[in-house]
């Protein structure tokens, strides 16, 4: 009823046309998938801010998973064979410690033999630079060199040098902290892995279970198969690279081997990283010549890798083209520093790989034994 108790006027068939047509023409649709994609990207942005709070918690855990799944082939032998949970954790944990342990020995030991060498060769390197830069096109007088020099005397004692120094033992207990984190939960993840995964599917029923099952399969294998894959190019690299340097006769080869295998667990930029290093060394010490020969070396077995060893070993486990390799690094970079840059590429390994079987399509082989029973 309208006013004074006269009935109200109906709407006009336009405007009941109108308001019902709002939201369901093409603008409508267009409207209505942006509000959902903001929606999406505001979860997003909480969730990644969140988690860039929880580091010290977040990066253990992720490199306790990646060394689990890594060792995962291993517990899944030990525990056919009858071998405790516990006794197979304790075997793995120690065998690596103990390879760990004798490699770094091996460097240490490689270092003290050969620092008198590397400060004879890098005196003379020193003189045989500081002769170029005489025949450079412009010149770098005494002067120049002291005021440098008396530069970097004023930041090393300056309050911002000491600051800097107070955050470098903060991120010093920080890493400490987190390094032992790491272990007490890759020891649980070892020894009640398949106990712990089956306790987080409980919540789940019916194919949401079989769904999430898929899920934990194929993130274990991929992050397994990229860890192993990895260790066995960058092993490769460092065996090539290292016997190159110790042929042209660069001090600290292995050193430098080392450092081309933990560099190389960062696709594209480490290789290229490491091979700056190991021919600045090789300048500094032996010259020019033996410089280039090093670029030569290091270029040449980057190729050997990337053409021939790689697509064999990581197999499916990185099937991920090169610019979102490139992409992943960046955004990695940026939220996580060179730890980000390290643990990228395998999650977004993951998340292509959860894609794929998210529907049951390419599902991968079961690395757990045990299923739930079915309910009755």
């Amino acid at each position: 009823m309208g006013l004074f108790g006269r009935p109200a006027a109906a709407p006009q068939p336009q405007e009941k046309h109108s308001a019902r047509t709002l939201w369901t023409d093409g603008f409508g649709h267009i409207a209505t998938r942006c509000v959902q994609i903001i929606a999406v990207l505001a979860v997003v942005t909480v969730v990644i801010f969140a988690l860039t709070q929880l580091t010290l918690v977040l990066i253990p855990v992720i490199i306790a998973l990646i060394f689990a799944s890594a060792f995962n082939p291993l517990m899944s032998f030990m525990r056919r064979h009858g071998v405790p949970s516990l006794l197979g954790t304790l075997i793995a944990l120690v065998g690596s410690f103990a390879i760990i342990s004798a490699v770094v020995w091996l460097i240490v030991w490689t270092v003290r033999a050969q620092w008198d060498e590397l400060i004879e060769s890098a005196d003379t390197g020193i003189k045989q630079l500081q002769t170029y830069f005489q025949h450079l096109p412009f010149t770098i007088d005494q002067e120049q060199i002291n005021s440098i020099r008396d530069t970097a005397v004023d930041f090393v004692t300056s309050a911002q040098f000491g600051s800097g120094a107070l955050a470098g033992v903060s991120a010093t207990a920080s890493f400490l902290t987190g390094l032992v984190l790491m272990f007490v939960v890759l020891f649980f993840f070892l020894k009640d892995g398949p106990a712990i995964w089956e306790f987080l599917l409980r919540p789940f029923r019916g194919e949401q279970y079989e769904r999430a099952r898929r899920i934990g399969h194929k993130t274990v294998s991929t992050l397994g198969g990229y860890a192993r894959g990895t260790a066995i190019v960058a092993a490769a690299d460092a065996l090539g690279i290292g016997i190159g340097l110790a042929i042209v006769q660069v001090p600290l080869a292995l050193p430098l081997a080392v450092i081309v295998f933990l560099t190389a667990f960062i696709p594209i930029v480490g290789a290229t990283l490491a091979g700056i290093l190991a021919a600045l060394v090789a300048l500094v010490t032996n010259g020019p010549v033996a410089a280039i020969i090093v670029v030569g070396i290091v270029v040449l077995v980057n190729q050997l890798e990337g053409n021939f060893l790689q697509p064999v070993v990581m197999g499916r486990s990185l099937k991920l083209h090169a610019l979102v390799i490139l992409l992943a690094l960046t955004i990695g970079t940026i939220l996580g520093s060179i730890i980000g840059a390290v643990l990228s590429v395998p999650i977004a390994a993951v998340a292509w790989g959860i894609i794929t079987v998210w529907n049951g399509e390419n599902e991968p082989a079961e690395p757990f034994k045990q299923k739930r029973p079915e309910v009755a």
